[in-house]
């Protein structure tokens, strides 16, 4: 018997559905064990995140903060794909590169000991160190880098331009597998940003 006759209509997902069960879930004042919920998948919303880090949901900017950082704290990504998850429906969404946009950074200790604390477009923060890692990608054609941090499970911000060049400040040069790389250094670890030889 299919669903339709026995008077079982499927349910579209929606965000205002998403955001009920979001806030139904949340406990306390850290995110949702989102690794631990496994509901059936309930297909796709049409909910996008643009590359500057705007929500996007039926083609239109969703303009509150506080609902924005509420489907951020229920966000996942399994394999390449990224879903809105609460404990019961998961739905897949749409992410053009990154899901935040780290905008800003503070800098604490120096040396061995430098922390670079990261500050997302939606609230988070993030330490950059080994569990954490900062990561650039080059474009093959232009050379023109796109520099990321993981923020938590899976999920990078892509790391806005004037944090670059602040960062990029903070560079220092250092020996990788026998080649010298310009890069950063956070939480006991130095992330390689450009080969020496290739700086101008």
């Amino acid at each position: 018997m299919t669903k339709a006759m026995s008077g079982q209509i499927p349910v579209k997902p929606s965000a205002d559905g998403i955001a009920t069960a979001a806030r139904a879930a949340k406990k306390g004042k850290g995110l949702p064990p989102v690794h631990l919920w496994n509901p059936p998948f309930c297909g796709d919303l049409d909910m996008r995140i643009a590359r500057d880090g705007t929500w996007f949901y039926l083609g239109t900017p969703i303009g509150r903060h506080e609902l924005v950082r509420l489907f951020s704290s229920i966000l996942r990504k399994d394999g390449d794909k990224y879903f809105l998850v609460t404990p019961v429906e998961l739905v897949g969404i749409t992410v053009d590169d990154a899901p935040f946009v780290a905008v800003d950074f503070e800098v604490s200790g120096n040396g061995e000991d430098q922390i670079l604390t990261f500050t997302t477009n939606v609230g988070d923060e993030a330490a950059a160190g080994p569990d954490l890692p900062i990561r650039v990608e080059r474009d093959p054609e232009t050379g023109e880098p796109s520099p990321y941090v993981l923020i938590r499970a899976n999920l990078e911000a892509l790391i806005d331009r004037k944090s670059f060049y602040r960062l990029v400040d903070l560079g220092e040069h250092q020996d990788v597998d026998n080649t010298s790389w310009f890069g950063v250094r956070s939480g006991g670890a130095f992330f390689p940003i450009i080969p020496s030889s290739e700086l101008p």
